[in-house]
């Protein structure tokens, strides 16, 4: 059983032969109580004091549950982008290296058609001077033939 300020004030004591002297007993109770009074006072503030305690420090734990997810939700979020970014990179690569093996391949295409376009014009050519020989050979060998004509008709009228 807890023991009350009131209790405490409202405490008799029973008289006999030769006791104690009632008012400093009534007078040491009353310090007593008020003593008491003021434990429990104390009492509640603490309690009051480590409640309020016990509240923030639950919420200070909540806080520090938040910051935690947070942060690890933040660092995988990281994780991510460089994930996503790396393989960015790597598709930009694979396309960019695509692209300079399309363009080599059609830079070798084209070498390739120019090499034949000049085997081409190189063979027009020798048949174009093949042809040209041949039309300056027939004039020559009309002229020739003129000549000789001339010659046997201009022989022909000096024998005459």
């Amino acid at each position: 059983m807890r023991i009350t300020p009131l209790d405490i004030q409202q405490k008799q004591f029973p008289m006999k032969f030769r006791g104690f002297d009632v008012e400093e007993v009534y007078a040491f109770l009353e310090v007593i109580r008020e003593e008491m009074e003021e434990l429990l006072r104390e009492n509640a503030k603490l309690k009051e004091t480590i409640q309020r305690t016990e509240n923030q420090n639950r919420e200070y734990k909540n806080m520090e549950t938040t910051l935690r997810e947070t942060l690890m939700t933040a660092q995988q979020m990281v994780e991510d982008y460089k994930t996503n970014a790396r393989k960015e990179a790597e598709l930009l690569l694979k396309e960019a290296e695509l692209r300079a093996d399309t363009m080599l391949n059609e830079s070798h295409e084209k070498v390739i058609k120019i090499h034949e376009d000049i085997t081409d014009m190189k063979g027009i050519r020798r048949h174009f001077k093949e042809e040209l020989k041949r039309l300056i050979e027939n004039h020559l060998t009309m002229l020739e033939f003129d000549n000789k004509r001339e010659r046997e008709d201009s022989d022909e009228a000096a024998a005459r």
